[in-house]
């Protein structure tokens, strides 16, 4: 793939998605049946009993922790000429291209992370081992776009 200025690529996780909205519905109606069953009596002698209210609340605890898991849909990295966004489960970074050293993609490492300058590391949960070829493709976009940067940068200063 080749990259000029001006362009802008995004990635997020293929697989990961897919596991986490199958998982959030699996866990709505688990919640939901388990919300039907709620009625009649406490048992074992104890008083009280199941009211309407206990149903709804144990849906809104489906819906919440449904909520949770979609929250892992969340990442997402986008580069464009200006910089790298990466925006993860919780929180975000925006990175400009100075400041990156290199895109790093170990072997055995679960997803990315981008090197920079100060020997910082930024993990980069959208590009995952887990979606193999695609992931492959998206750091090779990123590393591409990282030369290409750096091209642009210092032809100007060997021109002169």
């Amino acid at each position: 793939m080749s990259t000029s200025l001006n362009q802008s690529v995004s990635f997020r996780p293929r697989r990961l998605r897919v596991v986490c909205w199958v998982s959030a519905v699996v866990v709505f109606a688990v919640f939901t049946a388990v919300s039907f069953g709620l009625h009649g009596p406490l048992g074992d002698g104890a008083p009280g009993s199941f009211q309407r209210g206990d149903q709804a609340a144990m849906i809104g605890i489906g819906v919440l922790a449904a909520l949770g898991i979609l929250l892992f849909t969340r990442p997402r990295v986008v580069a464009d000429d200006r910089g790298i966004h990466v925006r993860n489960v919780l929180g975000g970074y925006d990175l400009e291209w100075g400041i990156v050293r290199a895109v790093r993609f170990s072997r055995g490492a679960p997803w990315a992370s981008i090197e920079l300058d100060d020997d910082d590391v930024v993990s980069v949960l959208a590009v995952q081992a887990a979606d193999k070829q695609y992931a492959v493709e998206a750091v090779r976009a990123l590393r591409a776009m990282l030369e290409s940067r750096r091209a642009a940068t210092s032809a100007p200063a060997e021109g002169s």
